[in-house]
């Protein structure tokens, strides 16, 4: 059995999947079909009765493609750090636990292609606001002065 912690949860073990490999800077361990088994677990996760932890929350937010800034404010916050908290902590919250849950569920229903575009529209967006270059300019009246590039 593989102890799989690269996903950021503690609980998640492999029986098969997996091969251990000699590399020349020690053993390493190959994982088959990270997707997949990131899908698997999503939707174990999305499925349970009890409440996500904040490391389950966090991965799920995680294979959704979204900040915690992105989905803060579809949760009516104005930036991510209610997200972190509720990552940060053992429990959160039952009507964003049940939010997060159902938007994974839906994002991996292939029969819901409009969901689906509007996340990955949504998920450009999300990147494209954290990849933006920031261009300063420097003039005698204004000092420096920034724009998006």
């Amino acid at each position: 059995m593989f102890h799989y912690v690269d996903c950021g949860l503690l609980n998640v073990w492999l029986s098969n999947g997996y091969k251990t490999i000699d590399t020349p800077y020690g053993r390493a361990t190959a994982i088959e079909d990270v997707a997949g088994l990131h899908r698997a677990i999503g939707t174990q996760l999305a499925r349970e009765k009890r409440h996500l932890s904040g490391r389950e929350f966090r991965f799920l937010r995680k294979e959704l493609g979204l900040s915690q800034e992105m989905l803060g404010q579809w949760l009516g916050y104005t930036d991510g750090q209610q997200i972190a908290k509720w990552e940060k902590s053992a429990r959160v919250p039952r009507l964003q636990d049940g939010v997060l849950r159902q938007l994974y569920l839906e994002s991996i229903n292939e029969k819901n292609a409009q969901f689906t575009a509007i996340l990955r529209r949504l998920q450009e967006i999300d990147a494209s606001n954290h990849n933006a270059k920031l261009v300063f300019t420097e003039s005698a009246k204004k000092g420096w002065t920034s724009k998006v590039a």
